[in-house]
């Protein structure tokens, strides 16, 4: 199946292997930015949709579309046919640490997207956030205050493993996301390219040098006529 196939799919969900890690706000207030946090396994959405929308389903009714990044998770596709058909949209315009579900009835339902990779301590504050009701920062603001070091590399599963007492599921996920990392790679760079700068003003020094003491001697004959 080529890309072009998938992205015009309906995707046949399978059951959830477990269940999504998710806190939702106790109450829907007016004043909240958000109505909860997710915490998925991995950047799949055929593998971590399913549990989620069963969940919301349970809480808030019948989830009719589901909103999300367009370049944050593996593949794209149209829809989900699970219980029923539930359409998908991908938008650059919708930010990375946000999902949006709308209901059968019309609400809408807005979820902070915790990238898979983060430490379970930094992930449950985060969602807790999120999830409530007096605190009216939005997703992308929340994840900017998470220190770097609370991103848990792919290959270390240890805080991960937690859910598996839970009747959780480790999944591959793919590295996370964080905001600042191309200005630290740049950071990085600097001394570098300092030394390379200096080592080229030398070489310029060198060889303006060398060229007086070429032309000297032959100026000096004609300085003399």
């Amino acid at each position: 199946m080529t890309t072009n196939d998938i992205q015009r799919a309906t995707i046949v969900a399978s059951s959830p292997s477990s269940p999504a890690r998710l806190h939702l706000a106790p109450v829907r207030a007016g004043q909240a930015v958000l109505d909860g946090g997710w915490w998925p396994r991995s950047w799949d959405p055929v593998a971590e949709l399913p549990g989620l929308i069963l969940a919301l389903d349970a809480r808030f009714g019948p989830i009719r579309q589901v909103l999300l990044n367009i370049d944050a998770w593996d593949c794209r596709f149209r829809r989900l046919a699970g219980a029923r058909v539930v359409r998908m949209g991908w938008f650059t315009s919708v930010d990375p640490a946000l999902l949006i579900a709308t209901t059968e009835r019309g609400d809408q339902l807005d979820l902070l997207v915790v990238p898979p990779g983060t430490a379970q301590a930094a992930a449950r504050a985060a969602m807790a956030r999120a999830a409530d009701p007096a605190d009216t920062t939005r997703a992308p603001a929340i994840l900017a205050t998470m220190p770097a070091a609370l991103i848990v590399p792919p290959d270390d599963v240890t805080s991960a493993s937690v859910w598996d007492n839970e009747g959780g599921h480790l999944a591959e996920a793919r590295p996370p996301r964080p905001t600042g990392a191309l200005s630290t790679a740049v950071r990085a760079e600097e001394p570098f390219v300092m030394s390379l700068l200096q080592t080229t003003i030398a070489i310029v020094i060198i060889a303006f040098g060398v060229v007086r003491l070429i032309t000297t001697p032959r100026l000096e004959p004609v300085l003399a006529r």
